[in-house]
């Protein structure tokens, strides 16, 4: 009996949105692919035997359920690598999960990212002022990323004149986050020297500050382990790469995002300049809209049911934290940027983009701080914001952002 025409031009279609959803050439809009495969089901069958998340309710419910675990990532993802990321809390579930992340949380707390406030308006008030005079840029280069690498670098204790080694660092370690099968072998070593680079300098940091404590992250970390916790030298350089990576190049892509979506939507922007209170509840649709992280694993450790789909131990599931955070059943007119979907009130859904449960970010109120300061910044001074060519896209596919981003600004 012959296959119907119908059900194999569909099959072919959802395999290439499959491969389109996580292809380098797609990174620009991987949007329409997320569509079809939403439409297909909740659950979609992935590379490897897993299966791809697509849907809000599915991935909130796995995100926030314990019995799914997230140290298998390195091995789902980076099973035949030749280098190992150094350990994190990131990878691990209780009891290690719990033990490193409070320690993390003491040396990384709420105030100590609070104290900042005032550094991160200054600082992005020069910036814009260079950016006004100049009226041409690279919003990236001249924005996006100065702020987050120079306040994560500043909280850690990295000397100024290492602030750009530390961005190459982490660049060739966001790249390597993802699959290792989407990987060129040129990529691959990249990845392979800035671990190796990375964990050299970071260690020589950390031996400074055990001779000579200063008043920043990696002495508090470094201070917390000598007072009788637990960490590791291997966990402590871990610790790190995973607080640079996830404290600079998310961030920089947040902001990228955001200067995007108010350029491409200048009703939006309009409502900004008008309203600069809006740059609190702006972050979360910011996030929702167009996230830096658009994928994270989880294998199941038990026997667990999700909607109407029971996975057993062992199985493996991608959640598409970009599709989750543009479905129409959890957020109206969902492909719609709207900076008052989170006002006080809204009951809006939640977006996904911090995750849920036991690894939800440690590093979200830095986050937070740092897109809210830029928002509030570009509604108070720019009057006028135009692409000079449509932005260019990073391959990357766990940390998605713009490679360049070319605007013209206009403002006082």
């Amino acid at each position: 009996m012959s296959a119907d025409p119908a059900a194999v031009a569909e099959s072919t279609r959802v395999q290439q949105a499959v491969v389109e959803s996580v292809a380098p050439q797609f990174r620009h809009n991987p949007y329409d692919s997320y569509e079809i495969l939403r439409a297909t089901g909740p659950f979609v069958p992935g590379p490897h035997g897993t299966h791809l998340v697509t849907r809000h309710a599915e991935a909130q419910a796995i995100l926030i359920d314990p019995r799914w675990s997230h140290a298998e990532e390195p091995e789902l993802l980076h099973g035949d690598s030749d280098v190992e990321l150094p350990g994190s809390f990131l990878w691990m579930e209780p009891p290690d999960h719990t033990r490193l992340r409070g320690l993390v949380g003491k040396a990384f707390t709420s105030r100590t990212v609070t104290s900042l406030q005032a550094r991160a308006e200054h600082l992005v008030e020069d910036l814009l002022t260079a950016i006004l005079a100049e009226r041409e840029v690279d919003l990236l280069e001249t924005l996006a990323y100065p702020v987050p690498l120079t306040l994560i670098c500043e909280m850690l204790g990295v000397p100024a004149e290492a602030h750009a080694q530390v961005r190459a660092m982490s660049a060739g370690i966001a790249r390597g986050l993802d699959p290792d099968v989407l990987l060129s072998p040129e990529e691959l070593a990249a990845r392979t020297a800035a671990v190796h680079e990375f964990t050299e300098f970071f260690g020589d940091l950390v031996e400074q500050r055990r001779e000579n404590p200063q008043p920043d992250v990696i002495t508090a970390l470094v201070q917390a382990e000598e007072a009788g916790v637990r960490l590791t030298h291997t966990e402590l350089i871990g610790t790190l790469l995973i607080l640079v990576v996830a404290g600079h190049e998310t961030s920089v892509n947040l902001i990228g995002n955001g200067v995007l979506a108010l350029i491409r939507e200048p009703g939006e922007f309009r409502r900004l300049r008008d309203d600069p209170d809006l740059a609190g509840p702006a972050v979360d649709e910011v996030l929702r809209y167009d996230a830096p992280v658009h994928l994270t694993t989880r294998t199941a450790r038990a026997e667990i049911t999700v909607g109407e789909r029971t996975f057993a131990p062992g199985d493996a599931v991608i959640v598409l934290l970009g599709s989750a955070n543009r479905d129409p059943a959890a957020f109206p007119d969902a492909d719609r940027f709207d900076l008052g979907r989170y006002l006080p009130g809204q009951r809006a859904e939640r977006h996904l983009s911090f995750g849920l449960g036991l690894h939800y970010c440690l590093g979200a109120p830095l986050a937070r701080l740092e897109m809210r300061t830029v928002l509030r910044a570009l509604g108070a001074r720019v009057t006028d914001l135009g692409l000079l060519a449509e932005p260019s896209y990073r391959p990357n596919v766990v940390v998605r952002g713009m490679s360049e981003l070319r605007v013209r600004v206009e403002g006082r």
